[in-house]
């Protein structure tokens, strides 16, 4: 049964759509920053970290909302508040 969740951002979206972008925004260590855990500080990968987050509800729940920071932030003059619309970059 899927429901419609109009007012979910995240609805939709795989953990590793999330964990990519967070890492194509801040990187590995700006992520690491942000949020201090092993698997973003030392050795990180998408798969390893994946592994921990989905056993991790309090990890995952730093993560989403991080994301949902980021998309508040990316909202503001020139920003897409829709997390499935691709992101365009200025031609220079």
């Amino acid at each position: 049964m899927t429901a419609v969740q109009p007012n979910n951002p995240l609805h939709g979206l795989t953990l590793e759509r999330i964990l990519n972008e967070l890492v194509a925004r801040f990187g590995w260590a700006g992520l690491g920053r942000q949020i201090d855990i092993r698997c973003f500080n030392h050795e990180p990968s998408i798969a390893s970290s994946l592994k921990f987050l989905r056993r991790t509800p309090w990890a995952r729940e730093l993560v989403e909302a991080l994301y949902l920071d980021m998309l508040r932030a990316a909202s503001g003059p020139g920003g897409t508040t829709d997390p499935k619309t691709p992101r365009s970059t200025p031609n220079t």
